[in-house]
């Protein structure tokens, strides 16, 4: 019979072994697409990533603001990031996700993407030079070794960032 450990043990042991990884960075970045463009966020500031839920539409707001979700009784603001960036709409289907990123930084916020890509590893990947101004929030970018463009999204400053809170059209 397996030994039984209280509700504390287990987190005691669960947080030992996450401060054992924290300084392991390596494999700490979530590879999204928005779009026709690939992502990557630090773990610690993806948030939840769920099944795209019904948006309620919010009217006078700009295109890029996809609209409310309900999130098990809580209420997000839904922005498609590949509209925010000026490109086409994310369709809506079932591959597409919704990103949780704001409530570690005390905002309801969700990023609207394609897809998930899973965990990259920022070792394998190499840092490109930016040749245009760029917006804070993305100013490292990367490449794999097939060639495709990584940016990295700084969670912080893009929540920050005046015209991703400025939704009114």
């Amino acid at each position: 019979m397996a030994k039984k450990i209280s509700l504390h043990e287990f987190q005691s042991y669960l947080a030992a072994r996450l401060a054992g990884t924290s300084n392991q960075s390596s494999a700490g970045l979530l590879g999204i697409q928005a779009g026709s463009d690939y992502w990557l966020l630090d773990l610690a500031d993806s948030g939840e990533i769920v099944p795209l839920t019904p948006l309620t539409t919010v009217p006078l707001t700009k295109p890029w603001f996809a609209g409310i979700a309900n999130i098990r009784g809580n209420l997000y603001s839904v922005v498609d990031l590949s509209a925010f960036l000026g490109k086409e709409a994310t369709p809506q289907n079932t591959s597409s996700r919704l990103l949780l990123i704001g409530t570690r930084h005390g905002s309801n916020a969700a990023l609207l993407v394609t897809r998930m890509i899973g965990l990259r590893n920022i070792e394998a990947l190499n840092p490109v030079a930016l040749a245009a101004a760029v917006p804070t929030w993305a100013d490292e970018v990367y490449l794999d070794n097939e060639g495709r463009r990584w940016n990295k999204l700084k969670v912080r400053e893009l929540l920050a960032d005046e015209a991703f809170m400025a939704i009114s059209a």
